[in-house]
């Protein structure tokens, strides 16, 4: 053996970057890896590919209707609150903005866009006053719960329905035909419903929801100019959605029968809708 000679032995590199020489080693699987591809762990040194497995691996956390766990600020819940605001500022200011997007049978088929439009619009301070705070009590929650795109889903079909209710309780020959509804109560009782559905789900106690809404739907009988059609649709949407997002089975499958029956639920009221004008 010859003392002092160089090793033979090739210096180690980075297996993502060859030209880079690396005396570091991932702590997991022992290649060398550069200061590009090192990523901290709770011990010593990664690389991205074992950090990418480690993450693949890991079960990601969700809620009980399927939807990532967030901390995050209730966005969208203060995005509707904030269009029903602009929407009723509209209404006082611009005249004629009401007549433009407000629901009523008569019109729905020419301009079918009224059935979400009127979701926005508001009779007076006291009705945006009571709804959006409805939506301010129960929106930060279910959004969180839900995951957002559930969560918008859930409110837009919820008033969705409320329209169509309001269309297939009317008759053409009827004093309602041609009169228009606004508001969010449809949506709000989705909500409601929603709330209730998933107390009963994580089996806490969901009778005060339950009473609420039994109040606030017999105030449409007794109250006038309260459109208890569009309360029930509303409320019977948001409990199909509901029930569909928070008792499908756990597994991958799961979000695809959440788009199913989202895609679904938006298929069946415009199936709705389109079969009652036919029959007029």
């Amino acid at each position: 053996m010859s003392w002092g000679e160089p090793s033979a032995e090739s210096p180690p590199v980075c297996p993502r970057h060859p030209d880079v020489v690396s005396y570091v080693r991932c702590q997991r699987c022992g290649r060398p890896v550069c200061p590009a591809c090192q990523r901290p762990a709770p011990v010593g040194i990664q690389c991205v590919d074992c950090v990418a497995e480690s993450a693949r691996r890991t079960r990601t956390a969700t809620t009980v209707a399927g939807a990532r766990l967030s901390d995050g600020r209730p966005v969208l819940t203060q995005v509707l609150i904030g269009l029903s605001v602009v929407a009723y500022a509209a209404q006082m200011l611009v005249p004629g903005f009401t007549n433009q997007f407000i629901f009523a049978p008569s019109i729905g088929w020419i301009e079918p866009w009224r059935f979400l439009t009127t979701t926005f619009l508001h009779g007076g301070i006291m009705h945006l006053a009571f709804n959006m705070y409805a939506l301010y009590l129960v929106g930060p929650t279910l959004e969180r719960v839900m995951g957002r795109w559930r969560f918008l889903s859930l409110y837009l079909l919820a008033a969705f329905g409320g329209s169509v209710a309001v269309l297939l309780f009317s008759s053409p020959a009827g004093p309602m035909w041609n009169v228009g509804t606004v508001g969010a109560s449809g949506a709000v009782f989705g909500l409601f419903a929603a709330l209730g559905l998933t107390l009963r789900r994580i089996r806490q106690n969901h009778t005060q929801i339950a009473v609420l809404i039994a109040i606030n739907f017999a105030l449409g009988f007794v109250i006038a100019n309260v459109s208890w059609q569009a309360h029930l649709g509303g409320l019977l949407v948001g409990a199909a959605l509901a029930a569909a997002y928070l008792f499908s089975p756990r597994g991958r499958s799961r979000p695809a029968v959440a788009v199913a029956v989202t895609v679904g639920m938006g298929l069946l009221l415009v199936a709705a809708a389109a079969l009652r004008y036919a029959g007029i």
